[in-house]
Formats: structure tokens, C-alpha cells, sequence
């Protein structure tokens, strides 16, 4: 059974740090390039960040260059996301999801190319 956990979302002050992350089972995660996507009540589901099956290559969008860093650890299935310096407009629910793809370092960046998703972990950031 394929699952992707995510944990270590809550509430946090603005300027305030967490990491949150995700804990894949039921598939070989190796063969798998993993993204970060949020959530917010209204909005569609975007893109935060993602790293290649390698873990060689990542890519961040605009708003949290400088503040996220996605990583993954093979060994144990799990991939993170450390916020930074967050605010207001970071709140969300955050969802990791998995890519099947057959190259080291490709990125995926499309919500409709990922096979697999967590549940959602809850940030909310006060100001």
C-alpha cells in the first residue's frame, strides 16, 4: 500500500521556522522525484519546491527562494521542507507527492505528473 506522510506542520509566528516532513512507503522511492506542493483555502494547489530522484537537483518557486530547502534521504524514504523567515502568505496546507520518472536529475513541476500524494500537514503562520 503506497503512502506518503507528511508531519511537523503547526503554528508558528512570523519570522519563525518548521520542517516538515514525509515518510513514503509502498513504492520504491528511489525511482520517484518528490515536490512540495501548498495548498491555501481559495487557491489552487502550486508547486513550492521539488528535488529530482538524486536528490542533485532542486528547484524552489519564486516566492520561497532563500527561505525553503527541500532535501530527501533515500535510505530511509523521506523527503523535507525546512521553512525560513516565514510569513503571513506561507499559510497553507502542504502536500508531498511522488513522480515516477526514469532520469536522475529530472525536476517535476507539474501537479498532473505526480503519482502519488500525502495527506496535507496544516501551516499556518500568525503575523
Amino acid at each position: 500500500q503506497v503512502q506518503l506522510v507528511e508531519s511537523g506542520g503547526g503554528l508558528v509566528q512570523a519570522g519563525g521556522s518548521l520542517r516538515l516532513s514525509c515518510a513514503a512507503s509502498g513504492f520504491s522511492f528511489s525511482r520517484f522525484a518528490m515536490g512540495w506542493f501548498r495548498q491555501a483555502p481559495g487557491k489552487e494547489r502550486d508547486v513550492v519546491g521539488c528535488i529530482s530522484k538524486s536528490g542533485g537537483s532542486t528547484y524552489y518557486t519564486d516566492s520561497v527562494k532563500g527561505r525553503f530547502t527541500i532535501s530527501r534521504d533515500n535510505a530511509k524514504n523521506m523527503v523535507y521542507l525546512q521553512l525560513n523567515n516565514l510569513n503571513a502568505e506561507d499559510t497553507a496546507v502542504y502536500y508531498c507527492a511522488a513522480a515516477q520518472t526514469l532520469w536522475n536529475d529530472r525536476l517535476v513541476l507539474g501537479r498532473g505528473d505526480y503519482l502519488y500524494w500525502g495527506q496535507g500537514t496544516q501551516v499556518t503562520v500568525s503575523s
